[in-house]
C-alpha cells in the first residue's frame, strides 16, 4: 500500500501507558499512530496532519475531552473521533456519542474490538470522502485511459516529458490549444506518479464563483460567514496528499493568484474564519489555453505566480501539427464507439484523405466530435466522405515545428523534376513538352539526355 493511504490515527491520553499501547500494538504498514498526552498538543498536531481518526480521553489535564471533541466535530469534517472512557463514565460516553462521537472505549479494552471499530469507523471516513469526492470531481469521460494515441514526433515528446516529471512533485504548467488534451496529460501525471492512488480533484477556474471561490478552495470554519453552520473543508483538504489541478488556471483572479502562491511556497493555508494555519502536502498541476506571459506584460496575471507554477512547462502541440497521428486517433475513436452499440465500424479512404487533410481548430475534441456524428449517420457502419461536415474543407497545410524542413533544391535539381513531372502529364509526348515549357525540342532532346530522363 502507499504511504500516503495510511489510516492517520492520532491517540489523545494522558496515561503514557495507553499512548504506548497503541504506538506498539495498532501501528503497522497500514496504520500510523500519533499521540499527544493533553489538549493542546493534539490541537498542534491536527494543524500539521489530517487524522482519519482521533482516538480521545474524556479526561485530560488541561482540557475536558468532550470540549475538545466539540472543537474537532467544528473544525474536522470527516474525521471519525472514538472516546476512551473508565466504567465510571458510561453516561458521558452516550452523551459524547450524541454530540457526534463514532463510538467508545471501555477501559481496559480489548486491543481485538479497538482493531474492530477502528476498521469500521475508517471505512465510514472513507466513504464520506469519496462521496465528497465525487461531487468535486469534474473529469471528462474517456479519461480513465490517461494516454496519447499516435507515434509522431510530437507525441513522443509529450510522452517523455509526462514520464520524467511525474514522479517528481514539482508544479506542472500544461499549455495548448483547447481541446489538445490538457486533462489527458494531467490523468497520465498523476498516474505515473507516487500518488497515483491518490485524489486526483480537478477544478476548473472559469467555473469558481468569484463569490464564494476562498471558501471552495481553502475550506471555512462554522460561523465564518452567514449561511456556514457548520465546518466544510475545501478543495485543498480533499487534494491532501493527492493532486490538485487547476484547469483555465489564467481564469485566476489576481487575489486568488497570492493566496495560492503562498501555499505553493508554505504548503500552509487558512480557512475562512480559521485562526489557525493547516499543513497541506498537495502536487499542484495547472493548465491553460492562454499566453500566460502576455497576461503577465499586460497586467492580467501575478508574476510571482506565473515563475512558481511555471517550473516545468508541457506545450502540447495541435492537432495539425501532429497530422500523422490521425489514423491511429479515428482507429481509437471508432474503437471506443463500437464498444458503446456493440458494431463495429470502417472509414472509406477518401473520408479518411479528408481527416487528414483539415486543420482541426478544435483539435482531437473536435476529431472525436465528427467521428461520432459520423457514426451516428453511417449506412452499414460505412464512414463515408458525404458524412462529414461541410466545413471540413481542404485546407493549405501549416508549417509543423515537429519536422525537419525538406531540403532546399538545386536549380539543376529543380528544372529536371519540372520536366519529367511535365513528360508524365503529357505521357511522353515530348513535342507537346517542348512547347508547354517554352523551350525548342531539339533543347529539350539535350536536357532529357543530360539528365537521363529517357
Amino acid at each position: 500500500m502507499s504511504a500516503f493511504n495510511k489510516i492517520e490515527i492520532l491517540v489523545v491520553d494522558d496515561e503514557a501507558s495507553i499512548r504506548k499501547l497503541f504506538e506498539k500494538e495498532l501501528k503497522t504498514t497500514r496504520r500510523n499512530i500519533s499521540t499527544a498526552g493533553t489538549a493542546s498538543e493534539a490541537l498542534n498536531l491536527v494543524r500539521e496532519t489530517l487524522f482519519d481518526i482521533i482516538v480521545l480521553d474524556i479526561r485530560l489535564p488541561d482540557m475536558n475531552g468532550m470540549d475538545l471533541l466539540v472543537h474537532f466535530q467544528e473544525t474536522l469534517p470527516d474525521v471519525a473521533v472514538l472516546m476512551i472512557t473508565g466504567h465510571g463514565d458510561i453516561e458521558s460516553a452516550v452523551e459524547a456519542m450524541r454530540v457526534g462521537a463514532y463510538d467508545y472505549l471501555t477501559k481496559p479494552f480489548s486491543l481485538d474490538r479497538v482493531e474492530m471499530i477502528i476498521e469500521n469507523a475508517y471505512q465510514r471516513v472513507r466513504l464520506q470522502r469519496e462521496n465528497r469526492l465525487l461531487k468535486h470531481s469534474e473529469s471528462e469521460r474517456g479519461q480513465a485511459t490517461p494516454n496519447f494515441i499516435g507515434h509522431s514526433k510530437a507525441t513522443n515528446q509529450m510522452r517523455y516529458l509526462i514520464e520524467k516529471v511525474a514522479p517528481t512533485n514539482v508544479p506542472v504548467l500544461i499549455t495548448g490549444e483547447s481541446g489538445t488534451g490538457k486533462n489527458v496529460a494531467t490523468t497520465a501525471i498523476h498516474a505515473q506518479s507516487k500518488r497515483g492512488d491518490t485524489p486526483l480533484i480537478t477544478k476548473n477556474c472559469a467555473t469558481l464563483d468569484r463569490k464564494l471561490l476562498r471558501s471552495e478552495l481553502f475550506g471555512y470554519v462554522k460561523g465564518a460567514f452567514t449561511g456556514a453552520e457548520k465546518s466544510q473543508d475545501g478543495l485543498l483538504a480533499l487534494a491532501n496528499k493527492g493532486t490538485l489541478f487547476f484547469d483555465e488556471v489564467g481564469e485566476l483572479s489576481l487575489e486568488l493568484q497570492g493566496a495560492l502562491l503562498r501555499v505553493l511556497e508554505t504548503q500552509r493555508y487558512r480557512r475562512v474564519g480559521d485562526k489557525e494555519e493547516r499543513f497541506v502536502d498537495v502536487r499542484f498541476i495547472f493548465a491553460t489555453n492562454r499566453n500566460l506571459k502576455k497576461e503577465v506584460e499586460e497586467g492580467r496575471f501575478h508574476d510571482a505566480f506565473y515563475h512558481r507554477i511555471n517550473v516545468f512547462q508541457i506545450e502540447l502541440p495541435p492537432l495539425r501539427h501532429r497530422r500523422e497521428d490521425i489514423p491511429a486517433l479515428v482507429e481509437h475513436s471508432l474503437g471506443l464507439f463500437s464498444r458503446d452499440d456493440h458494431s463495429g465500424y470502417t472509414i472509406t479512404d477518401e473520408a479518411m484523405k479528408q481527416l487528414m487533410e483539415y486543420d482541426w481548430p478544435g483539435n482531437v475534441r473536435e476529431l472525436k466530435n465528427v467521428l461520432e456524428r459520423a457514426t451516428i449517420l453511417a449506412e452499414n457502419n460505412l464512414i463515408t466522405r458525404a458524412l462529414l461536415p461541410f466545413e471540413l474543407n481542404t485546407c493549405p497545410f501549416e508549417p509543423n515545428p515537429y519536422e525537419e524542413p525538406e531540403p532546399l533544391l538545386s536549380l539543376e535539381k529543380m528544372e529536371k523534376e519540372h520536366i519529367a513531372r511535365i513528360l508524365e502529364n503529357l505521357d511522353g509526348n515530348r513535342t507537346k513538352a517542348a512547347s508547354v515549357l517554352g523551350i525548342g525540342r531539339k533543347t529539350l532532346y539535350r536536357k532529357i539526355q543530360e539528365y537521363g530522363l529517357d
